[in-house]
Parts: C-alpha cells; structure tokens; sequence
C-alpha cells in the first residue's frame, strides 16, 4: 500500500515542537476591506470560507491530519480528516477600538502562540475586523511539517487572486478516504524501512561500477561539506542564543523598498539577498552594541534556508530546503565593508555548493531511523552552530487580492528553536520588503532597537548607493 509519508525533515519539525517552540510558520498580512464587508457592516466569513473551500481539493493535504506508525516503526502518514470542518480552520475575530497596529499585533503574538492541534490538519485562518484605517487583519498558521516558505508563498497564491474577481471553483465532491489500520501500517512501515538501506546499497554498487564518476561526486561533496564547519563549528556566545524562557513572544515589523534594495546592489554588486543581510546586520550591530556585546571581531553566524525546488515541485507541500551558513561581520563598522564581506563570502559558499553538502546531510534522515532522528531532534535545541535564522523568501510582484479585498501588507514568521531566540523571516511583494522578527518575549524587551536599527541600517545603504550612482553619472 503506498502512503502519504512525512520525510524525515518534515517530521523533525514535529519532534522540534514544544509548548514554549511552536514550529509553525505563519504570516500577517493587511486587506483593504472594501468587498469583504457586507452590506450589512459585517465580514463575508461565509462567503469567504465557501472560496477557501472550493479551492482545497489544489492543496489536499489542508484536509489531512498525522497518523504515527505503531512503535515509531517508520515515519508518520498523511490522513484524509473525515471529521474535517472548515469552520474550525478559518476563523473571524475582531479588535476592540481603535484597533491599533499595536493591539492588532497583540493578538498576532496571542494566536501564534499556541500550538496546533495535531488531530485536525496543522492550518489556521484567522480574520480580523476593526483593524485602523477600515481594514482587516488576516493571521495565518501553518505547521513546518506541512510546508516551507516557498511551497507557503504557493499555497497564498491558490487560497488568494491575481485580480480582484475571485473566482469560486467548481470543486470536485471530496470523500475521505478510510486510514489504514495500525497493524497494516506497522508491517508496510517496517518493509519500507528495510528498503531505504537495501536502496542505498544498491547505488553504492553501480557508483563501484564507475569508480571515476564516484570518486569525482565524493570530492565534490566532501569540498562542499568542508564549508560548514570554516570560521569554526561553534558560534560566538552572544544573547541571540540564550534559551527560550516562557511560551509569549513578541513580533516587530520593518518594511523597506525593493526598489531601493536593487539600487544598492546595482551601486556595490552582490545579490539582494546579500543587501538584505547586509540591512539585517547593520541593525543586529546596533542592537548587541546597546546590549554592551558588540567588538570589532565579532561574526555572527546565520542560518539562511536556500530552496531546491524546481518546476516539478510546483504545488507540492512539504520542506525541500537546504541551507547555508552565511558569516556576518557585525563588528565591522564600514556598512560597504561589512556588504562586500557577505557578498564575497556567499558567492564562495555558492560556488563551493555548501547548500548541496548540507542537502546531502539532510538527505540521511531518510535512511535514519525515527527514534534516532528523535534524538536528534532534541539535540538541536542544544546546537551551538548558528546564532539565528534568516530566511528570504520571494513573493509575488503583482497584488493578491481576498475576494477582491487587495493585500496591502505581509509579514512572515519563522519559529524558535529552544537557544534560538530570534528568527528574522523576510518576504518581498509589491515592491516592498517585509520584515517579520519573532524574539521570546522574557528576552526581548529591546525589540524595537533592533526594529529601528534595521530601517537605519538600510536606509544608510540606499544613501551610500544614491551617492555612488550619482557620482558615476557625472
């Protein structure tokens, strides 16, 4: 019987979750109201929640929820949820007035804070009215088990439109089917496990068969490999990796220009992503300077997720992530300096393909068994490699509109870890980037320091590049 299974990745972010290190993503974004408001004053959640539904059978997994194999005998499975209510996932709320940017973020930081309930699928929709200048709120949850930001961004584009005609799908009737029963799922689980090894053994055997082409491919990866632990397997102790205290946290917002953005890098080279790095450390200077942990040798170490999907992984939910480890110079003054030190050292990471060694090491939950990879889930609460997250994710150029309501405003959020105590989630739409920055509550009094000192640090950025590029015209 085939199954729908969890990879090991996905279901490490399962293993991750605690009360105080919820692993999902999420996302706050603001509408216009406009079409999303009735005649009667009230929101369209009827209306709206027939559309999400309608739309469901693209992303079928949004009506699956997880069944463990028996004994920890093999990964978890996909269900379909023959109890599934769409009314549980998609929900109205409301501010009470004035209805703030500050209450609406309030309620943000109270909503991600639970956990999902892992017997219904791991997604929430959250609308909320009463939000200031006449808009709504939206808060969306999803587990990491059930997607990365790349496959999210897919999964925005299906639940929202293009234009602002939304259009409700002739769906097809949907049938759950039965779930397998344990003992069945038990002994598959237990073939499938012995399989995977068999499975390597067997490539092993045709690599023997072209020992030039495997010694070649083995170079190459342990060349890649090698870059993981430069600059030192450890990184520097600094207050980022203090452990996370209690299960509140605290969500700031930055928005920079994408124009802008481009600008620096068409003045100084490199890629956007490293402006942005270069944006993100600026302002993490300024924060660790206020917090007396700031000298000129300083490097922070960020863990930035690089996608691997291509073309064929369109619409498919699940985590296909590598990952690099990209130095900061934070104790470096000179923003152009600390922007060429990044832009150098990731073009070296590229072309020495540090994301395909750290693939390949990913790869190896898939032969490894589920108790050991539980193990190993707890260990990286204790990992003292990264000092946080930064993950970049491209979003559409063009405006998503909610029954025809435009989205005017998006920020992501990327989970803690236990001693990961920030996580810097950027996503790009319309121009503008979006910056979401999720810390623990206890330990981030000082949130809108690092809020501010990032809009500085790009704004210093843009001017340096406007200085440059007006001097070359002359």
């Amino acid at each position: 019987m085939t199954y729908d299974r969890l990879t090991g990745l996905d279901a490490s972010f399962l293993r991750l979750e605690r009360l105080e290190t919820p692993m999902h993503v999420g996302a706050l974004s603001v509408f216009e109201a406009g079409p999303l408001v009735g005649p009667d004053g009230r929101f369209r959640l009827a209306d709206v929640r027939e559309l999400i539904a309608s739309r469901l059978h693209l992303i079928p997994r949004f009506r699956k929820k997880v069944q463990h194999v028996p004994l920890e005998a093999g990964e978890p499975i996909w269900i379909d949820d023959d109890r599934f209510d769409i009314g549980y996932h998609v929900r109205l709320t409301a501010l009470p007035a004035p209805g703030t940017r500050a209450q609406l973020l309030a309620l943000f930081e109270r909503v991600q804070a639970q956990l999902l309930d892992r017997s219904r699928p791991l997604w929430e929709l959250w609308f909320v009215e009463g939000v200031e200048d006449g808009h709504i709120g939206m808060i969306q949850k999803t587990h990491h088990a059930m997607v990365d930001g790349v496959s999210g961004v897919d999964v925005a584009t299906v639940l929202l439109d293009f234009t602002p005609e939304p259009t409700i799908l002739d769906a097809p009737e949907w049938q759950p089917e039965p779930p397998p029963p344990p003992a069945r799922l038990l002994i598959d689980s237990v073939k499938d496990l012995v399989a995977g090894p068999q499975a390597v053994a067997n490539a092993t055997r045709r690599a023997a068969e072209v020992p030039r082409w495997a010694a070649d491919r083995v170079s190459e990866l342990a060349r890649s490999l090698a870059t993981l632990t430069e600059g030192g397997l450890v990184a520097p102790k600094v207050s980022l990796n203090n452990p996370v205290v209690g299960r509140s946290k605290r969500f700031g917002l930055v928005r920079e220009s994408l124009d802008d953005v481009k600008e620096v890098r068409r003045a100084f080279g490199g890629t956007i992503n490293d402006v942005i790095l270069a944006g993100v450390g600026g302002g993490l200077a300024r924060l660790l300077e206020t917090r007396g942990e700031l000298h000129p040798e300083l490097v922070l170490k960020v863990f930035c997720p690089v996608s691997v999907r291509d073309d064929s992984h369109k619409m498919q939910l699940g985590n296909r992530v590598s990952a690099m480890f990209v130095p900061i110079p934070v104790g470096v003054p000179d923003p152009l300096e600390r922007l060429a030190t990044i832009s150098a050292t990731t073009a070296e990471l590229k072309e020495r393909e540090q994301a395909v060694g750290a693939a390949a090491l990913l790869g190896i939950t898939e032969y490894a068994a589920p108790t050991l990879l539980g193990l190993a889930a707890r260990l990286v609460h204790h990992q003292r490699l990264v000092n946080l997250v930064c993950t970049n994710v491209p979003g559409p150029q063009t405006p998503l509109y909610c029954m025809g309501a435009r989205m005017l405003e998006a920020y992501p959020m990327v989970p803690l870890a236990r001693n990961l105590n920030l996580g810097v989630a950027i996503l790009s739409y319309c121009g503008q980037l979006h910056l979401g920055l999720l810390g623990d509550r206890d330990l981030w009094p000082d949130l809108d320091v690092l809020e501010v000192g990032i809009d500085d640090s790009f704004s210093e950025l843009s001017k340096l590049a406007a200085e440059r590029l007006e001097a070359s015209e002359e």
